[in-house]
């Protein structure tokens, strides 16, 4: 086998030494690109899986312990592919899982993933065996970015979200240092939501920075901006004062439970997913700029803010569905009516359009003191007492087939 490489190296290094993009049809030089890159690939994953083997104790005849082995190969593979040391212990711990991981395996003998890919699947994997053919669909048609974003989904869908979320926080740090060369150096690290918020005031004082810069015909990088919004944030307190947005996008049956099952998303836009404690902890903070979108699904239902009552494109939103009490054989009109919280707020602490209806004032005393309730549904329906069976708490509360009671 090793003859067999050899011949393909001198066959490669040939096709290489005399290769000229201006001399390949323009029609053609995607191919090239497309079956390059297939290569580049495939002889990754090669060296992986044989500085693995080496990693192992394959080869190796002295007697020094297990972890000298694994050095000593993931020195050989750096060397050999001109990467970091880190890097290349990473790409033998990928290949080492993928001996666990056969459908993950094959696609990365098929040359389908790079290693960064092959990293993010088969990490992701490890932890959620079931979310391999998604995450391969991922692979194949979305940018390294969304498999990113898919893969810390499918890792927390099998994770103890809050007790991740404890262990990140007492991790939390953050240090600074100066190169050699005069270049300043500030690394942190803690809660996603910490970040979200940081970085949403970071992001409004950058692009004020951005204003000021075009206004006066200089041009930079993004990153510069962003580096002059957090100076202005730390220096000069105007991020106390300036208006932010952050987006936490959740399931209102995750929102309502209190922690997430399978499928269901409660995450910070670009930051990823987060416990449900994180969210409410949000909330808490009773700030103005968090904007919460509340998903069944795909499918929005609503944006959710922490005020107790609705806002105004609810409230209009309300005027039209309920143009009379939402209890049926009740004329009692708009203007009269008041707003019910489904499920109440001094719980929930957020209000959704679809937890609102629109009741007068006796049958909205019939629900607060006697547990009187519309049926479960939109608009004008039943108002039924507490031992109706289809008031919500006993619809609820009725194990429905396979299901534990």
């Amino acid at each position: 086998m090793c003859y067999e490489i050899a011949q393909l190296y001198q066959s490669v290094a040939s096709y290489a030494a005399r290769f000229d993009a201006a001399l390949v049809a323009p029609e053609e030089l995607g191919q090239v690109v497309y079956y390059a890159g297939r290569i580049e690939k495939l002889a990754g994953h090669i060296a992986s899986f044989a500085a693995a083997r080496l990693a192992g104790g394959a080869g190796n005849d002295g007697p020094g312990p297990r972890h000298d082995l694994a050095r000593q190969a993931a020195e050989q593979l750096a060397r050999a592919t001109g990467t970091t040391l880190g890097t290349a212990r990473k790409a033998v711990e990928v290949a080492r899982r993928l001996q666990r991981q056969p459908e993950v395996a094959g696609a990365v003998r098929a040359g389908e993933l790079s290693r960064a890919q092959a990293e993010l699947v088969s990490s992701a994997v490890e932890a959620s065996p079931s979310a391999a053919p998604r995450l391969l669909e991922v692979a194949r048609t979305g940018s390294l970015a969304e498999l990113a974003e898919e893969a810390g989904r499918a890792t927390a869908s099998s994770e103890d979200l809050e007790a991740r979320r404890q262990r990140v926080h007492a991790s939390r740090s953050l240090r600074t240092y100066t190169s050699p060369g005069g270049t300043w150096h500030l690394h942190a690290q803690g809660l996603p939501e910490d970040g979200a918020r940081i970085m949403a005031r970071v992001q409004r004082l950058a692009d004020e920075a951005f204003d000021e810069a075009r206004k006066a015909g200089r041009h930079e990088r993004p990153e510069a901006y962003a580096f002059d919004g957090l100076v202005k944030l730390a220096t000069s307190g105007a991020g106390q004062a300036t208006s932010y947005e952050v987006m936490v996008r959740v399931d209102l049956a995750t929102l309502l439970r209190g922690y997430p099952c399978d499928g269901e998303t409660c995450e910070i836009a670009g930051f990823g997913p987060v416990s449900t404690q994180a969210v409410y902890d949000l909330m808490g903070t009773a700030d103005p700029f968090l904007k919460s979108i509340v998903t069944k699904g795909k499918q929005v239902v609503g944006v959710a803010h922490l005020g107790r009552r609705p806002n105004a494109y609810q409230q209009t939103a309300l005027d039209w569905l309920f143009p009379t009490c939402a209890a049926e054989g009740c004329s009692v009109r708009a203007g009269f009516l008041q707003t019910d919280h489904r499920q109440p707020w001094a719980g929930t602490r957020f209000t959704v359009f679809d937890l609102l209806d629109r009741l007068c004032r006796r049958h909205h005393a019939m629900k607060t003191y006697h547990n009187w309730a519309l049926v479960e549904g939109k608009g004008k329906r039943a108002f039924v007492p507490p031992e109706d069976p289809r008031h919500p708490q006993n619809h609820r509360a009725a194990p429905t087939a396979g299901q534990p009671p």
